[in-house]
């Protein structure tokens, strides 16, 4: 059970929440004193709340126990399972073919570079290319687009929207009869309807709206990627504390986890880049730390090299290390050309 479900207060929820605590797992261990100096409660307070949380926790625990045990799969399932994900293309033939097809669906891909390296970009395709219909080989789905920076553009959304049609018509017109037909059926407009947009100015409300995306992927189950622009920017500023940072941390990247596989849908995180001391020398890294790291199915670099960007697979159990280039232009993410250069687009 979330800690947003308890039955006590929504100002001791939101406390909850703020420090941290995003299920009843993580008050499994807490004393009543030191809840109490957490929240800034009185330790009767604390105590109550631990109290509620301890008989939800039993409940739970043997309402669950038949479930877990009728919800063991076999390894032969699970690569059926996984032969049967679809992937989401990133337009980039180089870029799709490192990372086995696209984005996966059931993992949560992290994906950080230095800033104009067209992190945005890539997030921006990827939530218009999840909606390509089955017929062109796409999920047919709906988005989930996160903005903690204020740095989607919906203008861009739209250009990128228009030339994923335009794509998808050139490819009616040499393979199939239907071209016309098809080309009435999605418009820029459709594409822009299907992305949910969420502005997050603060890490509460991050925190609030991951835990909210259950009930929401529940209404909107034809969602098929969440993205996240960026998981970063909120936990660069507002933490003195780094333990209490490290377990906010943890909780969001477990309710990802969870949904992407209960939903069957992807997790992109996007992330920035910070310093790290490393052999006498600073050098650049992903953000959020060596214990961040180990929360993603995959991890991917994006970098320059020249006037190249470069996109290379740092971390994933299934894909081997490799790098490809790629591009951003007028019509978004594509491969790269010898003729590339560090141009802002809008």
């Amino acid at each position: 059970m979330e800690i947003w479900r308890l039955p006590i207060s929504a100002s001791q929820r939101g406390k909850l929440i703020s420090a941290g605590y995003t299920s009843l797992s993580s008050l499994s261990s807490i004393s009543s004193s030191d809840l109490a100096r957490e929240l800034k409660v009185s330790e009767s307070e604390a105590m109550n709340i631990l109290k509620v949380a301890s008989h939800s926790r039993g409940s739970e625990t043997s309402n669950a126990s038949c479930s877990i045990v009728e919800g063991a799969q076999s390894a032969w399932d699970m690569l059926h399972d996984e032969e049967s994900l679809m992937h989401i293309t990133t337009s980039s033939a180089d870029l799709d073919n490192i990372l086995g097809g696209g984005i996966h669906c059931k993992e949560v891909t992290e994906i950080g570079g230095v800033p104009g390296i067209g992190k945005t970009q890539l997030g921006i395709q990827i939530a218009v290319n999840v909606q390509i219909p089955n017929d062109f080989g796409g999920l047919g789905g709906k988005a989930v687009y996160i903005d903690t920076e204020g740095s989607f553009m919906v203008e861009r959304a739209f250009q990128i929207a228009e030339a994923c049609i335009e794509d998808m018509s050139e490819y009616n017109r040499f393979l199939r009869k239907d071209f016309q037909e098809c080309k009435i059926k999605m418009q820029p407009q459709d594409i822009l309807e299907n992305i949910f947009y969420f502005r997050i100015c603060s890490y509460t409300e991050q925190i609030a709206l991951i835990n909210y995306l259950d009930k929401f992927l529940s209404e909107h189950k034809d969602v098929k990627v969440i993205v996240v622009d960026s998981v970063t920017f909120h936990f660069r500023q507002d933490f003195d504390d780094m333990a209490l940072r490290t377990r906010v941390l943890s909780g969001m990247a477990l309710k990802l986890m969870n949904l992407a596989n209960r939903f069957s849908l992807a997790v992109v995180l996007l992330n920035q880049v910070t310093t790290k001391h490393k052999e006498a020398s600073f050098q650049l890294a992903l953000a959020l730390g060596d214990c961040w790291s180990h929360t993603c199915t995959n991890r991917i670099v994006l970098y320059w090299n020249g006037n190249e960007r470069y996109a290379y697979i740092d971390k994933s159990p299934s894909l081997r290390s490799a790098s490809a280039a790629y591009s951003i232009t007028a019509r978004g993410i594509r491969n790269s050309s010898s003729s590339c250069k560090r141009i802002k687009m809008m």
